[in-house]
């Protein structure tokens, strides 16, 4: 069983910048996937980033690419979101998650039920 948590949500000025990260626990990940998702409210769970934990690959949504950069600390087992030029519309609850396989494509990555374990999500906010 793999436990994830979430941490560095908050409020942010647009334009802004914030780091989340996503300590993980439980098993050894060099086969995984471990993904980012958020939840805007009354919306379904978006896609944003996701790495292959071994190789560093990674895979951005359009809405976020060239802003964000998801990243892992192998010998923290910890994987970060670094969000930057942040706009009202990445207002949303994140959430980290965890695939026990390699994914094979960017279509794979977007969704959410290839993901068995997820994290209790942290809050970004981005006032106007």
């Amino acid at each position: 069983q793999v436990q994830l948590v979430e941490s560095g949500g908050g409020l942010v000025q647009a334009g802004g910048s914030l780091r989340l990260s996503c300590a993980a626990s439980g098993r050894t990940f060099s086969s995984y996937t471990m993904g980012w998702f958020r939840q805007a409210p009354g919306k379904e769970r978006d896609f944003v980033a996701a790495i292959r934990w071994t190789a560093g690959s990674t895979f951005y949504a359009n809405s976020v690419k060239g802003r964000f950069t998801i990243s892992r600390d192998n010998a923290k087992n910890t994987l970060y979101l670094q969000m930057n030029s942040l706009k009202p519309e990445d207002t949303a609850v994140y959430y980290c998650a965890a695939a026990r396989t390699i994914l094979a494509t960017t279509q794979a990555m977007a969704e959410p039920q290839n993901f068995g374990s997820w994290g209790q999500g942290t809050q970004v906010t981005v006032s106007a």
